[in-house]
């Protein structure tokens, strides 16, 4: 540390510019390296079975209970945070345990019918089943961001 440093300038005119690339001289000397990407993207989906999550049954499935709204919340049922599991059977049995906001809700005798036949009607179902269940009871916090975004909570 007994070093003293020192700071040296120098005064210049002007810097000559670097040389500019041109892509000419890029395509001499770069070679195509191997694209790691192309098998990764020719691979094709595992095989889902059709009742699991990912699967086409599952899926519909979903996609009619999405289409299944609260009488009182302008929500969806399913991204209202009520259905709580959705099981599909290789034969074509489908079970969705649900719930309702309150055991008082207006709907509590019409909707599980109508998720059933809902469910019923969707190709590859070929039994539905509902079960409404109140443990653990629907909160708000069951509901997904869409819902909230919906109804102004987020």
């Amino acid at each position: 540390m007994n070093e003293e440093r020192r700071i040296e300038v120098e005064e210049v005119e002007a810097v000559a510019a670097p040389p500019r690339a041109r892509v000419e001289d890029a395509r001499e000397t770069f070679e195509r390296k191997r694209d790691y990407l192309e098998g990764f993207l020719a691979q094709k989906p595992a095989d889902v079975p059709a009742g699991q999550p990912g699967g086409a049954t599952y899926d519909a499935i979903i996609d009619a209970l999405k289409d299944i709204f609260d009488p009182e919340i302008p929500v969806n049922i399913y991204d209202l945070g009520l259905i709580y599991n959705v099981e599909v059977t290789d034969a074509g049995h489908a079970v969705v345990t649900m719930t309702l906001t309150t055991p008082h809700c207006p709907v509590a005798e019409s909707m599980p019918g109508e998720v059933e036949l809902r469910v019923g009607a969707v190709p590859g179902v070929g039994h539905a089943e509902v079960n409404l269940v109140w443990d653990p009871p629907w909160d708000p916090a069951k509901m997904s961001d869409e819902a909230r975004l919906e109804l102004g909570m987020l």
